[in-house]
């Protein structure tokens, strides 16, 4: 079987799914690869690389879409709203195609993506249990971001983040508070450490308390209770209007306390909830910072826009998306063990091994045999359930 790597068309997206050094994994398995020229390129990996691993460069997407059985992206349609629909016509009946997907965003899209006929996994459905942890792409992705926004935010920030004792005097060091301690919110925890300064953090779950603790950073406590704060999958959970209404509240004094504010609570398949309220921006000294890594659900700040910077009252509002792809070097690298590892999951001895039964298989197949076959996705969209999952 043959793995097709075609070069991500998204605007400005710089990763790319398979790195030189995997490759050897992969053929040992039984797949061989295919590349786009110039695929890896942005992401420092030269076609020369590939080859020398003995993968073959194709010279363009549709020869690589032709020859593949197996076709890995980052972004897949449906992930990638802007250019993304242009591989449908190049995908075909029993093909595989492996990425992120979006699978709670469009309908419609979903439904185009099953028309086709191919079996198709999105790969930020993974479920969250041991045996998955080396093909969880979501939370490596979350891992690059989180690091990523507190450079940007120390960038931005007029003022140092460590405490220095200089002959002029000591600059006491800045605050930084993390709203949502998932994988972003704990590397944002770390590197906001690493730099020196005074960090805190806050999320619904108290059971993140000690991760917050164990990392130097102190938990802080609204007195706000959520009910049923984290599903079975370990993610957060949407809560009603009036608790939200509560926890900003609750959280005003906390924010304005801060120069930094890097939130990063999503709810999968949801609009981001607004923690961060426009009066709570302008209580904040200026010069403040707010880095949305939720911009592109509709931002935790009311004041975001999704792929913009914002400034009001002096406070400097970042709702940048795909973080990841600004170090993408480091993001593909980590990103195409994921996938590695799953496409070893899902071979053996060079044939594609489908196993309902498997929880990793089941749980990220998405479509298959010209339907929508995920339990889930069904459930979301409120399609009827499948007498007999394909």
């Amino acid at each position: 079987m043959i793995v097709g790597v075609p070069k991500e068309s998204f605007p400005g997206e710089r990763r790319v799914a398979l790195v030189p050094p995997l490759i050897p994994n992969l053929k040992k398995v039984g797949l061989d690869v295919v590349i786009e020229a110039g695929a890896g390129s942005a992401a420092g990996y030269p076609d020369a690389s590939y080859t020398e691993k003995g993968a073959k460069v194709l010279p363009d997407r549709a020869s690589v879409f032709g020859a593949a059985d197996i076709i890995t992206q980052v972004l897949c349609y449906g992930s990638n709203d802007e250019t993304g629909k242009a591989d449908l016509p190049l995908l075909r009946r029993d093909q595989v195609l492996i990425g992120f997907l979006r699978p709670l965003g469009s309908r419609q899209v979903v439904e185009e993506i099953a028309d086709k006929g191919v079996t198709s996994f999105a790969v930020e459905m993974m479920p969250r249990t041991t045996r998955a942890q080396s093909m969880d792409a979501l939370s490596s992705m979350a891992t690059a971001c989180g690091y990523k926004a507190v450079l940007i935010a120390a960038d931005r920030l007029p003022k140092f983040f460590p405490m220095l004792t200089t002959a002029a005097g000591t600059i006491t060091p800045s605050r930084v508070l993390i709203i949502g301690v998932g994988v972003a919110g704990l590397q944002a925890i770390a590197t906001a450490r690493r730099l020196g300064a005074v960090v805190s953090a806050y999320d619904v779950r108290p059971v993140v308390k000690e991760q917050v603790q164990s990392l130097g950073a102190r938990f802080v406590e609204l007195g706000v209770e959520a009910k049923d704060a984290q599903d079975a999958r370990g993610y957060a959970t949407a809560q009603s209007e009036d608790f939200y209404a509560r926890q900003r509240q609750a959280m005003a004094k906390v924010i304005a306390e801060n120069d930094v504010v890097i939130t990063t609570a999503v709810v999968p398949g949801k609009k981001a909830p607004v923690l961060v309220t426009a009066d709570m921006v302008r209580g904040m000294a200026p010069g403040s910072v707010i880095v949305d890594l939720a911009a592109e659900r509709g931002g935790n700040c009311e004041l975001t826009r999704s792929g913009e910077t914002v400034i009001d009252s002096g406070v400097t509002i970042i709702g940048q998306i795909n973080l990841a792809s600004t170090v993408p070097y480091h993001a593909s690298s980590l990103y195409a063990r994921n996938i590695t590892a799953f496409l070893v999951h899902l071979v053996k001895d060079g044939k594609f091994n489908l196993k309902i039964d498997d929880e990793i298989t089941r749980e990220t197949l998405l479509t298959r045999g010209g339907e929508i076959v995920n339990a889930r996705v069904r459930e979301f969209f409120s399609l009827p359930a499948l007498a007999v999952q394909a």
